[in-house]
C-alpha cells in the first residue's frame, strides 16, 4: 500500500466547447504548466510564508534533482498526452542550484514530457554575486525567462526586509540578468516600513531604467505564521498604501506597461504565460517539497478536478518520494466549490474573461451562477459585454468583496 489517498473520479458533467462537443480533443485542448519547487534559501525573509527552509549546511542538489525526476515519472499516468506550456522553478530559491542541475532537470523534463517548442521556462533567483555569475549557466541549460526578487532598491528597506543583498548588487544582478535573457521580471514592494510615495515611486523609477518585460509590484502584507506577524513593522497608513498603488499604476501606464493582472504589468506580449495559465482556471502539475497541483480528469464521460499536495518538509519529502509517496494530501474539487475556484483565479485578469472559458474550465453552465453575477454586477463590482465578464474599478480595488458573491451561498 503506498499510503496514497485513492480519489474516485466524479462526473461534473460534459466539458462545453464552442461545438457542444464533449471533449473529443481535452487532451490537447486544456493547458498545462509544470511547477518545480526548490524549497531553501539563504536566510527566511520575515514577511515571507512561502515554504522555504534556511539553507544552513547546504542542500542535497543532486539527491533532490533524483526526486524531483522520480516525482515527475510518479505522475505521468495523470498527464500522459497533453503538452506542457511552460515551465516555472520557484521557490525558495532556485538559483541556489547549479546550472548543471537545471541542465540535468530540463533534459528529463524533455525526455519525459511533451514540452511545446515555445515553452516559456521561468527561474526565479535573488540578487547576489555569487547567484549572478550562474545566470549565463541557466541560459544554456534552457531557462528563457528570469524572474529577480529584487523588492527595493533603498538600502534602508531592503535591510527591513531582511534582504541579504544591497541596492548595488541588485542593479548588478539585474544588468547581468538583461545581458543573458531577452526576458526578464523584476519583483517589487511597495507600503514598505517607513517608506514614503516619493520612496515607491522611486523603486519604479529605478526599475524602469532597466527597461524590464515584466513587473510585479505587491503591496507588503503581514501574513500569519511570519517573524512579521509575531513582531509587525510600523506599515504605512491604509490610504498611504492605496495612494502609492493608483500612482505606481499611473507611472507604468504611462510607460506603456499594461496592467493586466492584479499586481502584473508588462510591455506589450510579454505577460507571464505561465500565471496566466493559473489565473485562466488551467491546469499545473507541481513536483517538489510542498508543490501543490490542479489537474482536470476526464475520462468515459466522467470530470474531476484533483487538487494535490507534496509533503512540505524536504527531508520528509526526499524519503516519501523514495518510499514512492510523494504526494501527502490528495482530493477532488466538488462541483459547487469550482464557480468560486474559477472566480478566485479569473477575476484577477483586469480584462476579464471570456464566458466560455467558465464552462471549458469547470464542466458547468454559467447560468448556475447567474444570480451571483448580476448582484456583482448591481453592485458596481462586475461589468459584463456581450459574453465577456470582467471586474471594475471597483471591484479590482475590492476584490476579496467581490469574490465574496461567489462563495456565499456554496458553504
Amino acid at each position: 500500500m503506498s499510503g496514497r489517498k485513492v480519489i474516485p473520479i466524479v462526473p461534473h458533467g460534459q466539458l462545453a466547447t464552442n461545438t457542444g462537443s464533449t471533449a473529443l480533443n481535452f487532451r490537447s485542448a486544456l493547458p498545462l504548466s509544470l511547477y518545480v519547487h526548490i524549497p531553501w534559501c539563504v536566510q527566511k525573509c520575515p514577511y515571507c510564508d512561502f515554504n522555504s527552509h534556511e539553507a544552513r549546511s547546504g542542500i542535497p542538489e543532486k539527491e533532490y534533482v533524483a526526486a524531483l525526476i522520480s516525482d515527475l515519472e510518479s505522475s505521468l499516468p495523470l498527464v500522459w498526452g497533453r503538452r506542457v506550456g511552460s515551465v516555472f522553478f520557484g521557490g525558495g530559491t532556485p538559483s541556489l542550484l547549479s546550472g548543471e542541475a537545471i541542465d540535468t532537470l530540463l533534459t528529463a523534463f524533455r525526455s519525459r514530457l511533451p514540452l511545446l517548442p515555445n515553452a516559456e521556462i521561468t527561474l526565479e533567483a535573488n540578487p547576489g554575486t555569487v547567484e549572478a555569475e550562474k545566470f549565463a549557466a541557466f541560459r544554456a541549460a534552457g531557462v528563457n525567462r528570469l524572474s529577480l526578487g529584487i523588492q527595493s532598491f533603498n538600502p534602508t528597506h531592503l535591510k527591513a526586509l531582511g534582504r541579504i543583498h544591497d541596492d548595488r548588487q541588485a542593479r548588478r544582478a539585474i544588468e547581468i540578468a538583461a545581458a543573458h535573457f531577452d526576458n526578464f521580471n523584476l519583483d517589487l514592494m511597495y507600503g514598505l516600513p517607513g517608506q514614503t510615495l516619493e520612496q515607491a515611486l522611486s523603486d519604479v523609477d529605478s526599475a524602469l531604467a532597466f527597461k524590464p518585460p515584466h513587473l510585479s509590484c505587491y503591496q507588503l502584507t503581514l501574513e500569519p505564521n511570519t517573524a512579521f506577524a509575531a513582531a509587525p513593522p510600523s506599515l504605512p497608513e491604509s490610504d498611504c498604501c492605496a495612494d502609492m498603488q493608483d500612482a505606481i499604476e499611473a507611472r507604468l501606464a504611462a510607460c506603456a506597461y499594461t496592467h493586466y493582472e492584479t499586481s502584473a504589468f508588462a510591455q506589450p506580449a510579454r505577460q507571464c504565460a505561465h500565471n496566466l495559465n493559473y489565473w485562466q482556471f488551467g491546469d499545473y502539475l507541481g513536483i517538489g517539497a510542498g508543490a501543490h497541483s490542479k489537474l482536470t480528469l476526464h475520462d468515459r464521460g466522467a470530470w474531476e478536478v484533483r487538487r494535490q499536495m507534496r509533503w512540505k518538509q524536504p527531508k520528509e519529502y526526499l524519503a516519501q518520494v523514495a518510499a514512492g509517496q510523494p504526494v501527502q494530501e490528495e482530493f477532488s474539487v466538488a462541483a459547487t466549490e469550482l464557480p468560486f475556484e474559477f472566480m478566485m483565479n479569473a477575476l484577477r485578469l483586469n480584462q476579464g474573461f471570456d464566458a466560455a472559458l467558465f464552462e471549458m474550465r469547470t464542466s458547468l453552465p454559467l447560468i448556475g451562477i447567474e444570480s451571483e453575477l448580476r448582484r456583482a454586477e448591481q453592485e458596481g463590482l462586475l461589468e459584463r459585454h456581450l459574453q465577456h465578464i470582467a471586474p471594475t474599478d471597483h471591484g479590482r480595488r475590492f476584490l476579496n468583496r467581490l469574490l465574496e458573491r461567489f462563495l456565499a451561498e456554496r458553504d
